[in-house]
């Protein structure tokens, strides 16, 4: 699990840093199919997040052994200090009336809610507000999924439902902006999913552990098929295939590739890396590094490893010295 994290956190910088670079890197496979695809790894992360929630809360939420307050309390504790002091430092380098409504709406951890959330405070924020707001409905999600026979009609109504969102209710005659993946209904199959996969992680895991081999070749084999088979009404469906089989295969898997001690402490700062990274790439951009390297392909792997270098330093920084010295954190730790 936490390979999938790690890479998908790498996947999602190195995506941004090609997109928004001026000048490109060759064209390829990789530059033009594998690294654009790497955007839709905050749709693995909503899978990962899923089960990570499940681990943790299902059966204390199942079981009424934790109450509402202690179980908001550490979400709020877990996500909102990194994420607001983001939103604090994009305040205060633009401050304006616009930023303050944005920078508000980032910090109630409830922008998700609002019909239109167009936010470009920290602008990636999108994928955490769309996670938030899986957690004010977790509740419900465990209710959903109270046994795998239930599990699997859920699973298969929410394909449903989130197919008619797309076809019908994103249509300019319903709605002006189209439904994708800040909204719930969107994205629901990829939590269910996650969820699906606590329900079945014993025999899961068992199988991995006993045909490790097969499994790998299945992830590969489906991840490549990916990129040949088209969806185009329903383009969720093979990504939400390919991640749910990588997440079982990591469930058992024992590789060095996935499980190893880099992987371990890049997934521990995996969301924190994924909401700084825009501002590291803001600082090698002022770097200026394309008056030094020449080769696009050089000059791209230099601003990915200065923008990568400096999200890994920040987030490691802030969350395991600044933030854990919080008086006020450990205060507020102490009494929930």
């Amino acid at each position: 699990m936490d390979g999938l994290r790690a890479y998908a956190a790498i996947g999602i910088v190195m995506m941004h840093v090609q997109a928004n670079i001026a000048v490109k890197p060759s064209v390829n496979v990789l530059t033009e199919k594998v690294i654009p695809w790497f955007t839709d790894f905050t749709l693995l992360f909503m899978v990962i997040s899923a089960f990570s929630m499940c681990c943790g809360y299902y059966d204390k939420v199942k079981n009424g052994e934790i109450t509402p307050a202690k179980f908001y309390t550490k979400r709020y504790h877990r996500t909102w200090p990194f994420f607001a002091m983001m939103v604090m430092i994009a305040f205060v380098m633009a401050p304006s009336w616009s930023t303050f409504c944005q920078s508000f709406a980032d910090l109630t951890m409830c922008f998700n809610l609002l019909p239109n959330p167009e936010i470009e405070v920290i602008g990636v924020g999108w994928f955490l507000g769309t996670v938030f707001t899986s957690y004010m409905l977790f509740p419900f999600f465990t209710f959903l999924l109270d046994n795998k026979k239930r599990g699997w009609m859920v699973l298969g109504l929410s394909l449903v439902f989130c197919y008619i969102a797309i076809t019908y209710f994103s249509s300019p005659n319903i709605v002006v902006e189209p439904i994708g993946k800040r909204n719930i209904i969107y994205s629901a199959p990829f939590f269910i999913s996650g969820g699906m996969a606590y329900l079945y992680r014993l025999a899961i895991k068992r199988l991995v552990e006993k045909y490790w081999i097969v499994a790998l070749t299945v992830c590969i084999t489906l991840t490549i098929l990916n990129f040949m088979v088209s969806f185009k009404k329903f383009e969720i469906l093979p990504n939400l295939i390919v991640f749910s089989a990588w997440l079982m295969y990591a469930l058992g898997a024992k590789d060095i590739i996935l499980n190893n001690k880099i992987t371990k402490y890049l997934s521990g700062i995996s969301m924190e890396i994924y909401l700084c990274h825009m501002m590291f790439y803001r600082v090698a951009g002022m770097l200026h590094l394309e008056r030094l390297v020449q080769q696009q392909d050089v000059l791209y792997a230099l601003t990915l490893i200065v923008t990568l270098s400096g999200a890994i330093c920040f987030s490691h920084i802030v969350k395991y010295y600044i933030l854990n010295n919080n008086r006020f954190i450990l205060l507020w730790q102490k009494k929930n």
